[in-house]
């Protein structure tokens, strides 16, 4: 059972992110604030769920929390300040958009920087424990895949559609026969060193 609350602050926020470890498209944050009586029996960590449900509880956590702000990093700037720093910064630009401001932040992972002076604590699969951060992962990863199938669309052979950018072994396969995208992150090892690329 998921926790609701960490610290004893009313507004407390949580806040996870998408699509790090791929190789194309955004990097993708959300940051959500649940109300003090917030219930649901199927929300954990989105990698635990399937899209089905993910969908389906997309909805009911932008009617019931309180405040959510979502908010892409794209490939050029996490090649211009790499993927840490873009996650964060993607949490950071999530936060911003909240109303009312929180009181304690929850960061899934054990990487943050200081927003605000807003202080917060970094809880390494805090997705898999606490309600707002599990919430945050489920509008994270939603957006960030509706975002990926919107590009599929420009680029099939990728099939984004299927893989959302993600090291599989048929993205890499496509990256070796047809080469590079606007959207690839130019930063990363997009193929194994075997497979060298003329970028």
């Amino acid at each position: 059972m998921l926790l609701l609350n960490h610290s004893d602050f009313n507004l407390e926020c949580g806040t996870d992110e998408a699509g790090r470890g791929c190789l194309a498209g955004p990097v993708t944050a959300a940051a959500v604030i649940l109300p003090k009586h917030f219930k649901n029996t199927i929300l954990t960590d989105s990698k635990q769920l399937s899209e089905s449900k993910r969908d389906k509880l997309r909805p009911i956590v932008e009617t019931e929390a309180l405040s959510f702000g979502v908010s892409h990093i794209f490939q050029e700037e996490i090649d211009e300040i790499n993927i840490l720093n873009a996650s964060i910064l993607a949490m950071h630009k999530s936060i911003e958009q909240l109303s009312p401001n929180p009181e304690f932040i929850i960061v899934d992972g054990n990487k943050f920087k200081p927003f605000n002076e807003i202080p917060y604590e970094t809880i390494i699969k805090g997705d898999g424990k606490y309600l707002s951060i599990a919430a945050a992962s489920i509008l994270a990863k939603t957006y960030r895949d509706e975002y990926m199938n919107i590009i599929h669309e420009e680029y099939p052979m990728y099939n984004w559609k299927k893989n959302k950018g993600y090291p599989t072994k048929e993205h890499r396969e496509a990256i070796k026969k047809y080469g590079i995208t606007k959207y690839h992150r130019k930063s990363f090892k997009l193929l194994p060193d075997q497979l060298k690329l003329d970028l």
